[in-house]
This record gives C-alpha cells, structure tokens and sequence, in this order.
C-alpha cells in the first residue's frame, strides 16, 4: 500500500522538517492525487503522536470562484481557516496540481480583489512562524503537469524528486542534516557581512544585510530545499538585472523579465512574456515593488531549472531575490501580499561580501 519513496518522505517531513512531538497539532494538505504521500504522511505523524487534520482539495472550487463570485464573495475569509492557523503548531501544504494552468484564464482584477481579502490572514500565518508558534513545511509532489512544465517525462521528474529530496540515502534525515552542517559554513559568513555585490553580465547588483539574519535552509521548510536567504535593508538595494530562468507565478508563465531597482523599489520592469501580468503584480500594494528577500542557491542536486520555483531557487550556482514580502524571523520589514521568487544564474558572475571576492563560477570561495 505505501510507496518506499513516500514513507521516505513522511520520514524527513514528520522528524526532520517539522519535528513533530506528541500533541502537535498538525494540518496537512493536498490535492487528491497525492493521496500516496498524504496517507503516508498522515500514518507518519500518527506514529509520533500528532493529532493530525488531513484535508483534500480541489482547486476547480476556486476556479469556480473567480469566474462567478460576487465581489462579497470573493472578500469572504472562513473564519475556520482563521482558528486552525491561530490553534495549529505544524503545517505541511503538499504541492499537487494536476493542472498548473487552472487560473490563467482568470480575472486579473478579481484575483487582486481575493489576495488582498486574505492578505492579513497571512500576516498571522507568518507572524506565528516567525515566533517559532507554528512550524511550516511546503512539499512538492510530482505530477505529470509539473513534469510536463519541467520538459520531462514523469518519470524524469520523479527521479528528479528522488535524488533532490535526498530520498536516495539509506537515511535521508540524517543526510539533510550532514547538508545543514556543510551550509552552515556559508551562512556563518554572510552573517558576518554588512554588504553585498553581485556583478556579471546580466546582473549589477548591490544591498546591505547589516543586523539582518542569514538563515541556513536544509529541508525544513522546502522540500527540495538548499539555500541561504535574508531580506535586504529596505532601501539599500540597488541596481539591475535579467532574471535568467521562467517563472510560473499563480499559473502565469513570465519570461525574460528585466528590473532596474532604486533605493529598494523596482522602478523599471519589462519582460519577453506575460509583462501586463508582471506590472499587475508590481503594483499589488504599496510594498509589492520592494526587494523582501535576498538568497543564494546551494542544491548541487538540481541542475537545470523546472519551471517551479521550489526547484529553480534551490540551484546551486544560482541567485534568487522576492519582490514583496520578507520573513520578519530574518529582521525584514517590508509587507505585501505579493512574495514572488525570481532566479537568476551566477555562474559568470562574482560576489563581493564586504568589497572582497567570496563567489566565483557559481560558488563561495570562503
């Protein structure tokens, strides 16, 4: 009945990424295809003693919604949903669409209109994490449209899955660990920096990091994961750059996008494909043009971009930057309902921590 694979899984999620302890209160959820990871998942925490609330969905409710919702309908926030995140102490949503392009068609206006109507509920949601009150986890499960996204066959993409979640180690949780202990090293450093410079080709970058947290991510709140990430000093970043890879944000596919930032906002952005969709977002709210996080890839598993941010931005080699919210457990302090992971490659590109070289052909000479 159980996959290896996904008891596997369930391992590192349950004892690594969340940690779970007896009377953890645990919300899980996934669309119905994932059921194999769910069910596995659900016995997991069991075994540790969690009371656990599983929860399918189906995003053609919310399609539904979009197209035919009244204006009150759209705003209308469950107050269900408000009590679990203010009750939960573990939360693990399991990426699992069998239709990444559900909401392309959409209403750009009445997305707007329900993305603002859940913003605060968000705030709580970050603000109880960042307190170390709720532990969170995002999981990718793959699917034949993630795998179709990604140019791969789906059984490409499993073994993708596979070899970056680490699921090919005897012990894959004692293996996220030896990696938290080899980032460690980088996230020390960049803790002791007070600047940062990014130059090459496609990218001349600068922001401050001073009294900022570097926090070192290895499995606990992504799956893939393998990266370091901050938020900037809010007004300190500064310059341009190409955003080397795709993104599919909300199932709108932007390419070849091109910022110029000032004093930490984006005040020029142009792109190849899906630019209206892009300059809609820019303009969400007032905190949506800021930089809210700066990272470094570090995942030398993956090797070419997919398509899914919780793949690309894991990267090795690579560099990533969120227009929008910060994490304040990282001392950031810009708000937005808009977090929008963007990639860019560094392998020919080199950093500078405090004006010294510490990067070169994709990775940290320190």
């Amino acid at each position: 009945m159980f996959d290896q694979r996904w008891q596997q899984l369930a391992k590192i999620i349950v004892h690594h990424s969340l940690e779970l302890q007896p009377n953890d209160l645990l919300r899980i959820q996934a669309e119905a295809i994932a059921k194999p990871l769910l069910y596995a998942l659900y016995r997991e925490a069991l075994h540790a003693g969690a009371l656990v609330i599983p929860k399918i969905v189906d995003p053609v409710f919310e399609e539904i919604m979009l197209k035919e919702g009244t204006p009150e309908q759209l705003q209308f926030v469950p107050s269900t949903l408000v009590h679990e995140i203010e009750t939960m102490t573990t939360w693990c949503d399991i990426y699992s669409e069998i239709n990444t392009k559900h909401f392309n068609q959409a209403d750009q206006q009445r997305q707007l209109l329900r993305r603002k109507a859940f913003g605060p509920v968000q705030v709580l949601f970050d603000s109880r994490a960042a307190q170390n009150q709720l532990r969170w986890c995002d999981v990718l499960y793959p699917t034949e449209a993630f795998a179709q996204d990604a140019g791969m066959s789906l059984w490409d993409f499993e073994d993708l899955v596979v070899k970056s979640y680490l699921l090919d180690h005897p012990d894959p949780v004692t293996a996220w660990q030896t990696i938290h202990q080899q980032q460690q090293k980088v996230t020390h450093f960049l803790n002791s920096c007070r600047s940062i410079r990014i130059e090459g080709p496609d990218v001349d970058l600068s922001y401050r990091c001073e009294d900022r947290i570097w926090i070192n991510c290895a499995g606990k709140r992504n799956l893939p994961d393998g990266e370091v990430f901050t938020a900037p000093i809010e007004d300190s970043v500064n310059g341009r750059l190409k955003i080397s890879y795709p993104s599919i944000y909300q199932g709108n596919l932007v390419s070849g996008i091109q910022l110029v930032i000032e004093d930490g906002k984006v005040t020029q952005a142009t792109a190849e494909q899906g630019q209206d969709f892009l300059h809609t977002m820019l303009d969400l709210d007032a905190g949506a043009r800021y930089i809210g996080e700066v990272a470094f890839g570090l995942n030398p598993g993956i090797t070419k971009p997919t398509g899914h941010t919780i793949f690309d931005e894991k990267m090795a080699g690579t560099m990533h930057l969120a227009l929008g919210r910060a994490y304040p457990e990282c001392g950031g302090k810009n708000e937005s309902t808009l977090h929008w992971d963007l990639v860019c490659d560094l392998h020919q590109a080199e950093v500078y921590a405090n004006n010294a070289l510490c990067y070169k052909n994709g990775e940290f000479i320190i």
